[in-house]
């Protein structure tokens, strides 16, 4: 499955300047199969699901005003957020309705552990976000989240976050 811009706007309830998705590129499973139109039966087959997103970082975000002058950096809190916003897509497949119009996403964060920023995001470059989901318990899912630039990992954390799609 992939999404553009204005489908990732559909879905996620986040705006600018709290947007950090421009499109998703995919959504496989374990066996790096996309995921059929039917959907997940249960939630325990989100295990193993990926999702690969981009995002290009814009030079005239509000943010690099203040972090830092001359020298514009991507807060790690920033950085954490894409992973997390990426990880939500994983969900797309429990919900009954496909139509994006009428999902309503529900998705809290509950814990972040192990966050490593190894290089600075900078101004001007392209990004892909990878999700992993790699536990599911009830409604919380925990997820192993990367930032790539150019085939280079530029962080990476570990997520646990709570959903609703009972609402659906």
């Amino acid at each position: 499955m992939e999404l553009t811009k204005e489908q990732v706007l559909k879905f996620l309830p986040h705006r600018d300047p709290f947007l950090f998705i421009d499109s998703v590129e995919s959504i496989v499973n374990a066996a790096n199969e996309r995921i059929s139109d039917k959907g997940l039966a249960d939630i325990k087959e989100m295990v193993g699901i990926v999702v690969t997103s981009n995002y290009f970082v814009r030079d005239n975000l509000e943010i690099f005003k203040g972090h830092f002058p001359g020298n514009p950096i991507l807060p790690g809190v920033v950085q954490i957020e894409m992973m997390a916003q990426c990880s939500c897509f994983g969900l797309i497949h429990l919900f009954k309705s496909k139509d994006l119009d009428n999902i309503k996403l529900e998705v809290a964060l509950l814990k972040v552990d192990n966050a490593k920023f190894r290089k600075p995001i900078r101004p001007n470059m392209q990004l892909k976000i990878v999700s992993k989901c790699v536990k599911v318990r009830g409604n919380t899912v925990r997820y192993h989240g990367q930032i790539f630039c150019s085939d280079e990992m530029m962080s990476e954390v570990e997520i646990l976050a709570t959903h609703d799609t009972s609402n659906q």
